[in-house]
């Protein structure tokens, strides 16, 4: 592809990097040399960046796979983390919360301070539909830590169990996808909706291809939505596209594009040295 030009400074929310090719994860794998190279075809300067859900996975390994291959180039990485309570109130979901049992591969408190104390890390990364969500512990080092947590929302993490389980606590939530994955209209407005109830809520805009809903949390929002690529699953040239066709202003495509997530995540900023 060309390389895109664009006058803005952009930055990318969501970009997934596999640390080791043999580890064959669901979905497309590139090298970490060719997302670069995808990356400044799109004019995009920084990006964070995080290793693919797997589950039952100690994330460990992957993790610090990433932190290595984020050196010398323009990714920052967070660190993916799992729990053992699933979302919801349905008796199945209520009943597995009642008796699970924190296993060897289970992120741990302890486990949090070391990634938020590791200059390598700045952030994490949840998908509760493959590693289900943290208990509260967990949930209590994370506010204590203070860093952002990106989570993926969708029809098996509601915007409301995101509201009931995760929101509402001193440390910034991103959710991905505008917590509608796969492409579900009313649970997207309903993510947009949660932007009015809580201050440190924030949505990111891979994989969100309705032109309506990018500029209802736009016009409503303009300073919480967070340009997100969804690399490598979605070529970064097409979501950098989507949102400079949008009918918005000049002004609040730069906040997507850099400034929201510049004043969230402290890494992607102009003169952060990572």
């Amino acid at each position: 592809m060309l390389e895109l030009e664009h006058g803005f400074r952009v930055v990318d929310s969501y970009a997934r990097l596999t640390p080791d090719r043999r580890e064959q994860p669901r979905g497309r794998s590139i090298t970490p040399d060719r997302l670069e190279r995808e990356m400044h075809q799109a004019g995009i300067t920084r990006s964070i960046a995080f290793p693919p859900a797997t589950p039952e996975t100690s994330y460990v390994a992957p993790n610090n796979g990433v932190a290595r291959r984020s050196v010398d180039r323009p990714f920052v990485a967070f660190a993916r983390i799992n729990g053992t309570r699933r979302p919801g109130s349905t008796a199945t979901n209520c009943l597995h919360n009642a008796v699970a049992r924190r296993k060897e591969y289970h992120t741990t408190p302890e486990d949090v301070e070391k990634y938020a104390y590791d200059d390598r890390f700045h952030g994490f990364v949840l998908d509760p539909l493959t590693d289900d969500l943290p208990g509260e512990d967990v949930l209590d080092t994370l506010e204590a830590v203070g860093l952002p947590l990106i989570i993926r929302g969708g029809t098996d993490a509601t915007p409301a169990e995101l509201a009931e389980m995760i929101l509402g606590r001193s440390f910034p939530v991103i959710i991905a996808h505008f917590g509608g994955h796969p492409l579900d209209r009313s649970k997207m407005h309903e993510t947009i909706d949660l932007l009015a109830e809580f201050d440190d809520c924030y949505v990111e805009t891979s994989f969100v291809k309705y032109r309506d809903l990018l500029e209802r949390a736009l016009l409503e929002h303009p300073d919480r939505v967070l340009f997100g690529s969804g690399a490598p699953a979605c070529h970064p040239n097409v979501a950098v596209m989507e949102i400079l066709t949008l009918d918005v202003s000049e002004d609040k495509l730069w906040r997507v594009f850099s400034k929201n997530a510049c004043r969230v995540i402290d890494a992607l900023a102009p003169d952060a040295y990572v």
